[in-house]
């Protein structure tokens, strides 16, 4: 028996879709800076210190003078000498003149004048002390500086931005069929 057949064949419709990216570039240049510093002024006033030793006088007490300071003290001495002498003259002939007095005079001058002076002695190569003279000036030093702010200019950059979108392309990429056989 021959029964009746239907065939049916179909195909499903097809959606085809074709994408690209979107892209995006940014491109970000640094910001544009000038940087400018002047020099601080730095100004230095200085007194340096000063370190006086005198040892005039330690050296004179150690008796090594100069020539010029011997030459004054002998010359200074001997004048001294020359006053005492005559002081002591002069005072032997007042007491001569006054020999009516009953004074005998004679008798304690010779007496006097035939004893020796006593020797003074004395360490002559000891300075003396505070024979030596320090003075110390410690000096002074002035600092003073100015300084002097920075300039700074900053010019930003904008960006560049190149943007591309991107695309769908939608297509039928196959049709929908349908084929219908039958057989009697």
């Amino acid at each position: 028996m021959n029964i009746p057949q239907i065939r049916m064949q179909s195909t499903f419709a097809q959606i085809g879709i074709e994408t690209s990216r979107g892209e995006m570039q940014i491109q970000q240049r640094h910001a544009d800076m000038q940087m400018e510093q002047p020099m601080a002024k730095l100004m230095i006033d200085r007194r340096p210190p000063r370190l006086t030793i005198d040892q005039t006088r330690a050296f004179e007490d150690a008796n090594l003078k100069s020539v010029f300071r011997m030459t004054e003290d002998a010359a200074q001495a001997g004048y001294q000498q020359a006053m005492n002498t005559i002081a002591r003259i002069s005072q032997e002939g007042d007491e001569l003149m006054m020999i009516e007095h009953g004074f005998s005079a004679l008798h304690s001058q010779a007496e006097r004048n035939s004893l020796p002076p006593m020797a003074d002695i004395n360490i002559g190569w000891i300075p003396s002390h505070n024979s030596v003279k320090i003075n110390y000036d410690p000096g002074e030093t002035r600092i003073n500086w100015k300084t002097r702010p920075v300039n700074i200019e900053v010019t930003p950059n904008k960006p560049v931005i190149n943007y591309y979108p991107g695309k769908t392309n939608i297509n039928l990429a196959q049709k929908n069929t349908l084929n219908i056989d039958f057989e009697i």
